[in-house]
């Protein structure tokens, strides 16, 4: 049985650009959009019409030299989509540096001097992690970046360049030990939506919509008419019941109700448990957005929470302009959580953003430069309360902290929430 949600047409692209004003992408990045449409459309025919999400984010997320992640646009800072952390201050990375040197000093037994990062951006912050490690005086062994872009890795390349002890991978080691960093990581890994049906749970998926009739009223021309072929649209079937059970109550929640549930992330953690398990101890901290199960399924977040970046323009709509935007929803720290420990983690610590900063030593750090220099002070100041402000990323961010044969300094406890996992 199959449900079709014609939700998305082919006015998708034209409407959202002018509702939210958009800037237009270039000629090229337009060739190289259609060209990912005629791939996902070939897949969605190769797979009887249908598609999971998954699949399709992954896609438009990751398709070999055509997907927003290993394609040829800028995607971090401002001449990119959206800005992280490490873009925001370097302090930020010292703040991690200093606390990957705790970890390794205060393990069960002593761990490797090793790090690694996971997706490393522009390499910033492997530059500012490397640089305050070097600044006090506390030797690296090897620094890993698993990187899956090959535009990125070129970036960090440039970056990182005056450190040698840097090398890239492009999968996770068979075992690794020491301290690992991922840095909005997991919100790039492809989600599935599943709604709830008035008798079933359905598992929402991409095919290929009808073109509209009415679309020559509008003047088509390739500036308003990205493609010459039928629009994505979204199709559902019934769910499997492995993807329900991911949901905390689920038949508790209304019919209608849509969300996002996590297999790839969670199999990435587990991925992750292997690794470090395998070792001879070892740390794992993600930073990312999201909540825990009892707040990610709230019944008023009856929407979900996927969300699309575009030159720093937020929108709804996964299907505007396939491979020019990033595609992302906040992350279920209940179920990452659970992925580690099954995979025989223990967890360490879960909090938010601020107060694992603030706890970690971020205005240690920032006095460093003294308030009495306010031309040096303010602004580091203001880009610190970035990271920490509830009105910006200190509420929203979260952090976890997975391990094996260690734990995180005692005064993380005072701030710790892992009993609302």
């Amino acid at each position: 049985m199959t449900y079709f949600s014609r939700g998305k047409d082919i006015f998708s692209i034209y409407n959202i650009g002018m509702q939210l004003q958009l800037p237009q992408p270039s000629i090229e990045a337009q060739h190289a959009s259609r060209l990912l449409h005629h791939l996902i459309s070939a897949d969605i025919r190769h797979n009887d019409g249908w598609i999971s999400f998954a699949r399709y984010m992954e896609l438009v997320l990751y398709a070999p030299d055509l997907g927003y992640y290993t394609g040829g646009a800028a995607k971090l800072g401002k001449d990119g989509d959206f800005t992280t952390a490490p873009e925001i201050t370097p302090l930020f990375g010292a703040t991690l540096a200093r606390l990957a040197t705790e970890l390794m000093s205060v393990a069960e037994a002593p761990l490797a001097a090793q790090m690694l990062e996971f997706g490393a951006g522009t390499g910033q912050l492997a530059f500012d992690i490397l640089t305050e490690l070097a600044g006090n005086g506390y030797a690296i062994e090897v620094f890993y970046i698993v990187e899956l872009s090959a535009e990125l890795r070129a970036r960090q390349e440039q970056k990182l360049h005056n450190f040698p002890q840097v090398q890239w991978l492009s999968r996770l080691p068979d075992a690794f030990s020491g301290v690992v960093i991922g840095n909005e990581v997991l919100d790039a890994m492809p989600v599935e939506l599943l709604v709830r049906g008035e008798q079933v749970w359905l598992q929402r998926g991409v095919g290929l919509g009808a073109p509209s009739d009415g679309f020559g009223e509008l003047g088509a021309s390739d500036q308003l008419d990205p493609f010459d072929q039928w629009p994505f649209s979204y199709v559902d079937r019934p769910a499997d019941p492995s993807l329900i059970r991911q949901i905390p109550d689920a038949e508790t929640l209304a019919v209608g109700y849509l969300t996002e549930v996590h297999p790839v992330a969670m199999g990435f953690m587990r991925s992750v448990a292997a690794m470090l398990s395998a070792g001879s101890g070892g740390a794992a901290v993600f930073l990312d957005y999201g909540f825990p199960a009892s707040e990610y399924y709230l019944g008023q977040r009856d929407q979900g929470t996927l969300m699309c970046h575009y030159r720093h323009h937020a929108h709804p709509d996964p299907f505007y302009w396939p491979g020019l935007q990033d595609v992302t929803a906040h992350i279920d720290f209940t179920a990452m959580a659970v992925a580690a420990i099954d995979g025989g983690l223990d967890v360490l610590g879960y909090t938010c953003q601020a107060a694992f900063l603030l706890d970690a030593g971020l205005a240690e750090l920032l006095l460093r430069t003294s308030p009495e220099n306010p031309l040096e002070y303010l602004p580091k100041a203001n880009a610190v309360q970035k990271l920490i402000s509830p009105a910006e990323m200190g509420e929203l961010f979260k952090v976890l902290v997975v391990g094996k044969g260690c734990m995180l300094p005692e005064r993380f406890g005072r701030n710790d929430r892992c009993h609302k996992l």
